[in-house]
C-alpha cells in the first residue's frame, strides 16, 4: 500500500502544482495586461502634454496679437485726434476766409 500512498501523493502533489502554475500564469497575464495599460497611459498623458503645451504656444501667441492690436488702435486713436484737430483748423480757416469774402461783397 505505500506505493499507492505514495502514488496518491505525487497526485495531488502534481495537481497543487497544476493549480500554481495557473495561478502564477493568471498572475503573469495580469501583470502584462496591467504594464500594458500602464504603458498606454503613459502615451496618451504624453500626448496631451504635447497638446497643452502647443495650446500654450497658441495662447501666448494670441496674447501677443491684442498687443498689437492694442497698439494699432491706439495708433489710430491719436491719428483720428491730430486729424480732428486739423480739421478744426481748416474750418475756422475756412469761416474766416468766407467771413473775408462776405466782407468783401457788401
Amino acid at each position: 500500500m505505500i506505493p499507492t500512498e505514495v502514488e496518491d501523493k505525487v497526485k495531488e502533489m502534481n495537481a497543487r502544482v497544476n493549480g500554481l502554475e495557473s495561478i502564477v500564469e493568471q498572475i503573469g497575464e495580469a501583470v502584462l495586461a496591467t504594464t500594458q495599460t500602464i504603458e498606454n497611459l503613459g502615451n496618451r498623458i504624453d500626448n496631451l502634454s504635447v497638446q497643452v503645451e502647443e495650446q500654450g504656444k497658441q495662447i501666448q501667441q494670441q496674447g501677443y496679437q491684442i498687443l498689437a492690436l492694442c497698439n494699432v488702435i491706439e495708433t489710430l486713436a491719436d491719428n483720428q485726434d491730430d486729424s480732428l484737430k486739423k480739421i478744426t483748423g481748416l474750418t475756422q480757416s475756412l469761416n474766416r476766409l468766407m467771413d473775408i469774402l462776405e466782407g468783401t461783397e457788401k
